[in-house]
């Protein structure tokens, strides 16, 4: 653990219980005399807490220090996903949350059920979890799309991962990249990339949405 997330990390005195408690004190073994760097994932400022008293329930916690202290990926990706089985996103998110994607959107599209909508409390939940374990200073960005042609109305610049003799470069400059769903994309949603937009990997073997989204983000970002 880096760090613990505390929606008021940074007030003067604060108070662990519940989950984070029983994960600390009971999970960890965190011993009271030691430092406990907290954030809100609001900022970037990192906090140094310690535990003023403890009992049973919850711990009492007094700021020692604070200081700017960002941990951010070293470039903005951002990732458009056509909708999935949500137990797939779920499973996929504190992977490409470590790799450093900056942004997911979910794209309803021709081949997405029509019962998929991802549940972004719950998400927001697996990404706090996730930056706890790998450092980032502030939570990915989430939102959703309607269509893929709403989507490219706001982001024009996207490249789509497809069968493509134009291969995904290691670190290239790509700032959004779509990653169709399991299916793939229809013929129409094909036709609103040109060719020299339409990029792939040098692979005989078909991937899963979620192999190809975690693939990309690797091979741009790491």
């Amino acid at each position: 653990m880096q760090f613990l997330h505390h929606p008021d990390a940074g007030a003067p005195r604060l108070e662990v219980e519940g989950e984070a408690y029983r994960y600390l004190f009971k999970v960890r073994r965190f011993r009271r005399e030691d430092p406990l760097p907290l954030r809100n994932l609001l900022d970037d400022r990192l906090h140094i807490y310690r535990v003023e008293s403890l009992d049973r329930r919850r711990a009492r916690l007094l700021l020692e220090s604070s200081r700017e202290f960002p941990v951010h990926p070293r470039r903005f990706f951002h990732l458009g996903w056509c909708l999935v089985d949500p137990k797939t996103v779920e499973k996929s998110l504190p992977t490409l949350n470590e790799i450093g994607v900056g942004r997911i959107t979910f794209i309803r599209c021709g081949r997405s059920q029509r019962n998929f909508r991802p549940d972004f409390r719950r998400l927001e939940r697996i990404l706090v979890n996730s930056s706890q374990q790998c450092g980032r200073s502030r939570l990915m960005e989430l939102e959703e799309a309607e269509s893929l042609e709403a989507f490219l109305s706001r982001h024009p610049e996207s490249l789509l991962l497809d069968f493509s003799g134009n291969p995904l470069e290691c670190g290239g400059p790509v700032s959004t990249l779509v990653v169709g769903c399991e299916g793939g994309m229809t013929e129409e949603e094909r036709s609103l990339f040109s060719p020299g937009r339409i990029v792939g990997f040098d692979t005989p073997l078909v991937l899963r949405s979620e192999s190809a989204a975690c693939a990309a983000a690797a091979r741009l970002l790491l």
